[in-house]
């Protein structure tokens, strides 16, 4: 069965018409041609597909693109034009976190980069929120040590094992974005 809907994709309104089967991820790549969310393993469990939608991350291979009518969808490809936006002066900036892979050489072959990428600003953006891990200790506020960054980034495997520089980056790019406002998508860190 058919069904149109109306996908906000960075920043776009793109209206399509989808079988209710249908994924997030195979709508995005396949009929929007938005290719950064990787398909690696189609089963939710490597984490290349993540998108963020209505700020949060979501694992596009495993939903459904029906259940993202009227959805604000954020893609790798979509931070930087959020950047740009939100700096307001410098088109073409990249997002904190997508300086942060680069400036830490966070990424080998790439295939992983952009769910990654995506997954750290939703993790950044649950860290702001004071939303504890399963290793956060106490009850006060987190601390984004390398076990809390570890624990967050759980979800996002990568082949090249470039883990060693991820967690840096993700480190390095919370503390560009703490002074850095949100734009309202849930793709800023608050301060």
């Amino acid at each position: 069965m058919n069904t149109e809907i109306t996908v906000h994709v960075d920043g776009a309104s793109r209206r399509l018409t989808v079988d209710t089967r249908t994924t997030l991820l195979d709508a995005l790549r396949e009929r929007l041609g938005v290719t950064s969310p990787k398909k690696g393993c189609d089963h939710g469990q490597c984490g290349a597909c993540t998108v963020l939608s209505g700020g949060q991350r979501v694992l596009s291979c495993l939903t459904l693109a029906v259940t993202q009518d009227g959805a604000q969808v954020v893609t790798a490809e979509g931070l930087a034009a959020e950047a740009a936006t939100a700096d307001g002066q410098h088109v073409g900036s990249l997002h904190p976190v997508q300086q942060a892979f680069i400036d830490c050489d966070a990424l080998q072959c790439g295939y992983c980069t952009p769910g990654q990428v995506v997954s750290a600003v939703g993790m950044l953006d649950e860290f702001a929120r004071g939303w504890p891990s399963a290793v956060t200790r106490g009850t006060g506020a987190p601390r984004l040590d390398r076990a809390e960054v570890a624990e967050r980034m759980s979800g996002n495997l990568c082949r090249c094992a470039a883990y060693v520089n991820i967690v840096p980056a993700v480190q390095q790019a919370a503390a560009a974005s703490t002074a850095r406002p949100s734009t309202g998508t849930g793709t800023g860190v608050a301060g």
